[in-house]
């Protein structure tokens, strides 16, 4: 019986565990969309994760979603990101940067740019910005001719990620940012090759994977979907079918991984699972949902054929998750009111377990740290 805690050979790493540390955001760059010395002491320590996939990092300025999120299209961003991958190796363990192109998910008070997408149409909700929240603006569609530069620009930063000593990259094709946006219907509109059918819905996405596996090699590349989701207002029709041609496209290139979120029903993920060849990293929990993702859940989807589990937030507070779930120890509770308030409070501040110590003066004891 296959369980969290055996190892796992990924491309041509080899795992300790199954656990995957799932990107999230947590807006601590500095100017300039720098990594900082704060960012590497948080990574380095949760190294004992199987894989940790960073936040989302911009692969261009007009890419950026949210402020204060790092980026991976200047040389100074690569020369910041170089102390978190040694700091992460340096603890033994493993790292992907998850690229992330905010498309419509943006702001120009964030950019100065305006933002772009597969269509006119703007997302649903308010978007972050510097002076906060702010309903999301209608993007300028892009011309035909523009699209393969924003499909390429995945490929131009994962080579900087290489450079950045990061052992692989996740393209971020879920939650309704860019790559999301165009498998929605009801985010793409296009009436060219890039909209419409599904074969030319999806054609976005399959030309970022392949330049980017051109650029870095399928063993350093995966991608990460939401099928389903809605979020953001990129709805999706015909979900299976979607997805089922998107993992048909995917499938020949070898990719190291397919990053699943538990946003649509389980059979059509198990059939997602029984089209994909290679290894699976499953999310059991909805983005932003109330459920955390817990070892029962994991232990679920392992029994359905996932190779590899993602948690989320259990790894803001719990710096140590893999010793806690192999020990069944409990989990330490977060603080939202930190997720993205910068600085070092409720991102370095939460230590290991400590015997003896109750859950609610274990917050209170992170919390002062």
């Amino acid at each position: 019986m296959t369980t969290l805690f055996d190892r796992y050979r990924l491309g041509e790493l080899v795992l300790p565990n199954r656990v995957v540390m799932a990107p999230m955001t947590r807006v601590r760059a500095a100017a300039g969309a720098l990594a900082t010395p704060s960012m590497a002491t948080y990574y380095a320590q949760r190294a004992s994760a199987g894989l940790i996939v960073t936040e989302g990092v911009q692969p261009s300025l007009v890419g950026q979603s949210n402020p204060g999120t790092p980026g991976l299209h200047t040389d100074e961003q690569v020369k910041s990101w170089q102390l978190v991958t040694d700091a992460v190796h340096a603890n033994g363990g493993r790292v992907f940067a998850q690229i992330m192109h905010g498309g419509r998910v943006s702001h120009p008070d964030t950019t100065g740019l305006h933002p772009v997408g597969p269509s006119a149409v703007p997302a649903e909700g308010k978007v972050f910005t510097p002076t906060g929240p702010k309903p999301a603006p209608t993007p300028r569609a892009l011309l035909t001719a523009e699209v393969p530069e924003h499909a390429d620009s995945y490929a131009q930063a994962a080579r900087r990620a290489v450079d950045a000593g990061f052992d692989g990259v996740e393209l971020h094709g879920a939650n309704g940012y860019l790559i999301a946006q165009f498998l929605s219907s009801s985010a793409n509109l296009r009436t060219d090759r890039y909209g419409g059918s599904i074969a030319n819905r999806i054609r976005f996405a399959v030309e970022a994977v392949t330049a980017t596996v051109d650029a870095v090699g399928a063993h350093r590349t995966g991608i990460r979907l939401s099928p389903g989701a809605g979020l953001w207002g990129a709805h999706d029709t015909d979900v299976p079918e979607l997805y089922g041609a998107l993992v048909a496209e995917l499938a020949p290139l070898g990719l190291a991984y397919l990053h699943l979120e538990a946003t649509t029903g389980e059979d059509v993920l198990a059939g997602l699972r029984d089209a994909w060849p290679g290894t699976l990293i499953v999310n059991p929990t909805f983005p932003m949902g109330p459920r955390t993702t817990d070892k029962a859940a994991a232990d679920h989807w392992l029994g359905l054929g996932a190779d590899l589990i993602s948690f989320g937030r259990a790894f803001i507070s719990n710096p140590d998750l893999v010793e806690r779930l192999r020990q069944d120890l409990p989990l330490a509770p977060d603080d939202q009111a930190t997720w993205y308030a910068g600085g070092d409070t409720g991102y370095l501040t939460y230590p290991t377990y400590q015997h003896g110590v109750t859950s609610d003066s274990f917050k209170t004891a992170s919390l002062r740290a």
